[in-house]
């Protein structure tokens, strides 16, 4: 995404000829969900100065009631006008993205945004210069009722890159990368995916904190557009049984001053020996930070064999059944592709657990096993066990019990932000377990 340097009066200056009315203050919860702030453009003065303030404790996983006032800081490098939205005047709205502070003017240590610039500045003190990520966000159309409520009917019947007419999203869809052109973001791609209904949007790779806002507006994007042509988008990782699910593949890699430490021509892969050193790191720590790139209950519905998605920890540079994949690009394009995370993650926190993986790879020098270039979903048990590799987490809760006990990954989160997390989703899949499905009525009732 085309990122251009703010001051404050050009921000004021392209207020005023742009007829922006009010000012969106946006941030990130810890479990990934969008929050916003929106004030009339009569207090940009405020926001700009970093006097905008907020109650932290009715954001879940913030605060205690006791603590609750919270400043945000705009990052004005992040300013951005939406260009669907206009109020009844022909007002627009601007868009700031905003970290944490305390009372105190002190980083939150809750603030997912912020945690991810603390992991890269870790990473800036061993001699890099940037990680930067391409991913791929899924994301499934469904149509709407009457009354504006999501059904569970799919849009299409469409195939992988399939047109129109069985592409019925495709005027969605193409309204969606305008609409991300117009905002500044460098689309490569845009597609039917596998599954009916499913789609995907490729846009250009950025530094990991770039990144991670751009999947956050871009999920802001894709619902709203698809709202006004009257469907409703999920980024759910599973929706409907018996299809492939949504991912978000991420594709990385590690620079410093003298480009892509991942490639080395001499290499039979093309590969460095730092190249599989951070793999071997995100290999070792792929169970653990696997709650963190997989938050919900639904998304080990994806995480199953048949559909796609990766269930084995392993690597190849030939084929797609292990969970990281080595893309055939070389030179300053040499990357890792991790196909496990779904875009129900945060992003600050997913790459945040990624980095610290990799570079926790680095500083132990881990070396991964060797490629597995054979179909795994084809490989019975003792032969997976021979070829060394293991299972992800097949549950929410077994992915808590991982990400907990492995210190490297809650010290990726912070302990206070770790432990917020994990306190609330085992409440979450205590509700969960608590839940009678329609599958235990269909397959029980009668025999039983």
């Amino acid at each position: 995404m085309t990122k251009h340097k703010y001051s404050k009066n050009e921000i004021k200056e392209i207020i005023a000829k742009e007829n922006v009315q009010f000012l969106r203050l946006q941030f990130t919860d810890v479990f990934g969900t969008i929050k916003n702030v929106e004030v009339p453009v009569s207090q940009v003065d405020k926001v700009l100065n970093n006097k905008m303030m907020f109650d932290g404790s009715s954001i879940d996983g913030f605060v205690r009631i006791e603590e609750s006032d919270m400043y945000l800081y705009p990052d004005l490098d992040t300013f951005m006008i939406f260009p669907w939205a206009t109020d009844e005047n022909g007002g627009k709205v601007a868009r700031l993205i905003a970290d944490i502070y305390t009372v105190d003017h002190q980083l939150f240590a809750g603030d997912p945004r912020s945690n991810l610039k603390r992991v890269l500045k870790d990473m800036q003190k061993r001699g890099f210069k940037e990680f930067n990520l391409g991913t791929e966000p899924e994301f499934f159309l469904f149509k709407m009722d009457e009354n504006g409520e999501p059904t569970m009917k799919l849009n299409d019947h469409g195939g992988y890159f399939d047109l129109a007419p069985l592409d019925l999203g495709e005027n969605t869809r193409r309204e969606i990368v305008l609409e991300m052109e117009k905002m500044g973001f460098e689309v490569e791609a845009a597609h039917h995916e596998v599954a009916p209904g499913q789609h995907e949007v490729d846009f250009k790779y950025s530094d990991a904190l770039d990144a991670a806002d751009n999947i956050q507006t871009f999920k802001i994007i894709v619902k709203t557009i698809a709202r006004k042509h009257g469907l409703y988008a999920t980024f759910l990782p599973k929706p409907v049984t018996g299809i492939n699910g949504n991912g978000m593949h991420v594709n990385m890699s590690l620079f410093n001053e003298n480009g892509n430490i991942f490639y080395n021509e001499s290499d039979e892969l093309q590969l460095s020996e730092e190249a599989y050193q951070f793999m071997g790191g995100i290999l070792e720590h792929a169970a653990s930070f696997t709650a963190i790139t997989n938050p919900t209950v639904n998304s080990y519905k994806r995480l199953t064999p048949g559909f796609e998605a990766p269930v084995y920890v392993a690597w190849s540079a030939s084929n797609r059944s292990p969970m990281v994949r080595i893309p055939a690009a070389r030179g300053n394009s040499t990357r890792l592709e991790l196909r496990s995370v779904d875009p129900t993650a945060n992003p600050y926190t997913a790459f945040a657990a990624i980095l610290t993986a990799g570079l926790d790879g680095l500083d132990r020098e881990l070396t991964p096993n060797h490629a597995v270039d054979q179909n795994i979903y084809l490989m019975d048990e003792n032969e997976r066990k021979r070829a060394g590799i293991t299972n992800l987490p097949d549950t929410l809760l077994a992915a808590l019990d991982q990400f907990e006990e492995d210190e490297t990954m809650v010290d990726a989160l912070g302990k206070n932000m770790a432990n917020t997390f994990v306190a609330a989703k085992r409440v979450e899949y205590a509700s969960y377990r608590q839940h009678v499905s329609q599958w235990e009525i269909d397959t029980y009732i009668q025999q039983y």
